[in-house]
Order: C-alpha cells, then sequence, then structure tokens
C-alpha cells in the first residue's frame, strides 16, 4: 500500500477518536451551545493536515499554514457566539491540534501524533470533573501553586549545580533540590486530598514519598499533624508506611548493583520492616472503626510552607558538610561503620551504593557491608524519630516513637544475625 494511503488512514483514525469523544461530551449535555463539531467534523481535519503536509512537501511549503489559517477562520466566522460569550476555544484549539496530528502522521512522527491525539481526548472527556475541581479552589491554593512552581521551575534552574567550600561540602542544586522535594511532598499529599477522600490521599502520599524520599515525608507529615491534630493517627500511618517502603527500595537500588549482597540484607532489612507492617495494618484497622463523629475532620489547609522547607534544606546542608568532612578526617576513614552512621543521618541512598559498589571486592568485605548499610538504616530511623518528636503532635509523637524503637531494635537485632564481625583492620571504603 501507498504510504501516502496509509497515512491518511491513520490520520482518520485518530481523528475520529478525538471527535468521538468530543460527540460524547455533546450528547451528555456538557458542551456549550454552538459547540458542533464531532467525529465527521474532526475526522475531516485530520485529513486535511495530512492532505496539508503531503502537498507542503511535494509543492510549495506555505500549503500547510494556508489550511491552518483556513480552518481557524471558517471556525471563527461560521460559529455563532456561545451563551457565555465565546466562540468556543476549546474546540477551536482542538480544531488546529487535530490538523497538526494529521500532519505529524504523514511525517511519520507516529508516536507523537498518537500521544497528542491521547492528550486532547483526555482533556476533552474531562472537562466536567475538571471543572469541578477547579471550582473549589481557593485564592490560598493558587497562591501556594504558583509558589511550588516558581520553586521548582524558576529557581531550581538557576541553581549551580557544583560543590563549594572545605571539603566541597556544599552544592546548591543538591540544597534546593531537598526544598523542592519537601515541599512537593506535602503539596502533592494536600492536593491527593482534594481528589480523593481524606485516607486514601494520604496513603497515596505515604506510598510516594516513602519512594522518593521517607525522610522529607516524615518531616511533612509531622508538621501537619501539630497543625491538624485530629488526623495525627492517619499521619502516624504514613510515616510508618514511608519509612517501611524505604527498605524495600533501597533493596532494589542495591540488588541492581550487587544482586548478592541485596540478598544478603534480606534478613536484616525484613526484621525491620515487620513493625511497620504490622503497626500499618493495626492503625488501618483503628481507623475503620472510628466513625467520622469520632473523628472530626476540620476544613483542609495548604501545607506548602517554604519556610519550613529551606529550614531543613539548611539542616540538610549542614549534615552534608559533617559526612564530606567525616570523610575527609583520618580517624573515620579507618572505620566504615561510623562513616556508615553518619551519612544514613542524611541520605541512605549515597552510602547503599558505595558500599554495593565495593562490597565483595578487595575494598570491603561482604560482613562489613552488610553491618555497614545496615547501621546507616538504623540512624536513618533514629534521625526521622527526632524529627517526629521535635515537629509532631503528642499522638503522632507516641505512635512513631515505639514504632521507630521496635524499628532500631530490629535493626540491631538484624545487625548481629549477619555473621562474625570483620577482622580488625579491614580495610575501609575509599
Amino acid at each position: 500500500m501507498h504510504p501516502l494511503m496509509i497515512a491518511l488512514i491513520a490520520s482518520a483514525g485518530l481523528g475520529a477518536m478525538i471527535g468521538l469523544v468530543r460527540q460524547w461530551d455533546q450528547r451528555s449535555g456538557t458542551a456549550q451551545p454552538g459547540e458542533y463539531a464531532g467525529v465527521r467534523t474532526f475526522t475531516l481535519w485530520s485529513l486535511l493536515g495530512c492532505v496539508g503536509a503531503f502537498l507542503s512537501d511535494g509543492f510549495s511549503a506555505a500549503l500547510l499554514p494556508v489550511v491552518l489559517v483556513a480552518v481557524g477562520v471558517h471556525f471563527v466566522l461560521s460559529r455563532p457566539p456561545s451563551a457565555a460569550g465565546g466562540t468556543g476555544t476549546t474546540t477551536f484549539a482542538a480544531a488546529l491540534l487535530t490538523v497538526l496530528v494529521g500532519a505529524l502522521v504523514y511525517w511519520k512522527q507516529h508516536q507523537e501524533a498518537v500521544l497528542v491525539s491521547a492528550l486532547m481526548a483526555v482533556l476533552l472527556g474531562l472537562k466536567t470533573p475538571i471543572h469541578d475541581w477547579t471550582r473549589k479552589f481557593t485564592p490560598t491554593d493558587i497562591r501556594s501553586t504558583l509558589q511550588f512552581v516558581a520553586v521548582t521551575g524558576v529557581i531550581l534552574p538557576l541553581v549551580p549545580d557544583r560543590a563549594y567550600g572545605p571539603f566541597d561540602g556544599f552544592n546548591p542544586h543538591s540544597t534546593w533540590m531537598m526544598v523542592v522535594l519537601i515541599s512537593g511532598i506535602g503539596f502533592i499529599g494536600y492536593v491527593l486530598m482534594r481528589l480523593f477522600d481524606e485516607r486514601a490521599g494520604i496513603t497515596l502520599t505515604s506510598l510516594l514519598g516513602g519512594v522518593a524520599s521517607s525522610t522529607a515525608t516524615t518531616l511533612a507529615f509531622s508538621r501537619r499533624s501539630r497543625e491538624d491534630s485530629t488526623r495525627s493517627e492517619a499521619y502516624a500511618l504514613a510515616v510508618g508506611i514511608a519509612c517501611t517502603i524505604m527498605l524495600p527500595r533501597v533493596l532494589v537500588i542495591i540488588g541492581l548493583i550487587n544482586r548478592d549482597l541485596a540478598m544478603r540484607l534480606l534478613l536484616p532489612f525484613g526484621c525491620m520492616a515487620l513493625p511497620g507492617i504490622l503497626y500499618a495494618v493495626w492503625n488501618w484497622r483503628r481507623q475503620r472503626r472510628v466513625s467520622p463523629e469520632e473523628s472530626p475532620s476540620p476544613p483542609l489547609q495548604n501545607p506548602l510552607s517554604l519556610m519550613m522547607a529551606v529550614k531543613f534544606g539548611l539542616l540538610y546542608t549542614a549534615i552534608s558538610f559533617l559526612v564530606k568532612a567525616a570523610a575527609h578526617s583520618g580517624h573515620l576513614q579507618s572505620s566504615l561503620l561510623p562513616l556508615s552512621f553518619v551519612s544514613g543521618l542524611t541520605d541512605l541512598d549515597a552510602i547503599s551504593l558505595s558500599v554495593a559498589k565495593n562490597a565483595g571486592a578487595a575494598t570491603i568485605v561482604s560482613d562489613l557491608a552488610v553491618r555497614a548499610i545496615v547501621t546507616a538504616a538504623i540512624a536513618n530511623s533514629l534521625l526521622k524519630t527526632v524529627l517526629a518528636v521535635s515537629l509532631g503532635s503528642p499522638v503522632l509523637r507516641k505512635h512513631v516513637t515505639v514504632l521507630m524503637a521496635l524499628t532500631v531494635a530490629a535493626g540491631v537485632a538484624g545487625f548481629y544475625l549477619i555473621g562474625d564481625a570483620p577482622p580488625a583492620g579491614a580495610p575501609a571504603a575509599p
């Protein structure tokens, strides 16, 4: 079959899919008056784009722009004003994009054409839910959203990504990334709680936070528990889930580097994860028995606090500097375990990857590697206990302290279940 015929068929199919979603939107009663475009119209627009691209390549490059202008002018002149006083800007944008989808298909940009078509179909089909959701926004929500966009999209690219100071201990980009991460976890949790019910939103945030940063998740939810003490048990559950998810996440990362080391960590990490799993089951079942009257739900407030995030970013910078200084210290260089403990206070992934790359070689013996990573995990749990105690509500402090105490105790037990201690004078990590 001729390539042009294949492109025409594919263009017609994508245009028909977009038009079908738009026509369903009209029949469901959600379309604005005068928005008449459906399957046939969108199919023809996509075919126009495909033919226009073919003619532009074969005859004149101006033909496709002429098609776009003609569709736009005809659309504006032929459409009556809607009841809202406009001319259907959504359909107008969809029309031009559908023409360009046909052009992309002809130019063999198939993935891009499908992606644009799918996004258009989703946006057109979810018009009513999106409108209903945005009507619930408050001025504080908009202000915080713009603030987070500025922190992430404007400031972050401008921050230099290089080391400064003694021992190269200060990296502005890494510090600001932590600010973005902490702010983002709290903000995502708020959005999920608005999209779903309270408990589902908190649970989803804790799962995502455990994958991204359990420390930042602990800080965000501990702070929220003090501002919103009625949900303290739900926030404590989120902290427990995030801290438990951290352990299999680290195992997966280590397994990609050193499978044997990951297998040896199954026992100690399994011991450390057990208290969190049992606590999550107990807390979840307890919350299910609590009626709405017994657990009042005050109005949600946006949790984005840049000042708190900046303070934690500064703390992260200070601890990172101490880790760099420890790495250059002759005393700590001779012992991996103290270095692992200090490093685990700020970042479990960094020390785990470093040890995994050197474990089994002459640099670090296997038992010492496992002990070093378990030590870092214990230190990380202790840091999260300190965050919960210093920032959380009394209820969250009690729950998290008991949970982390059991986790640390299980880690210590796992530490001694590893095997014989390495001989004195074992080589240290570089």
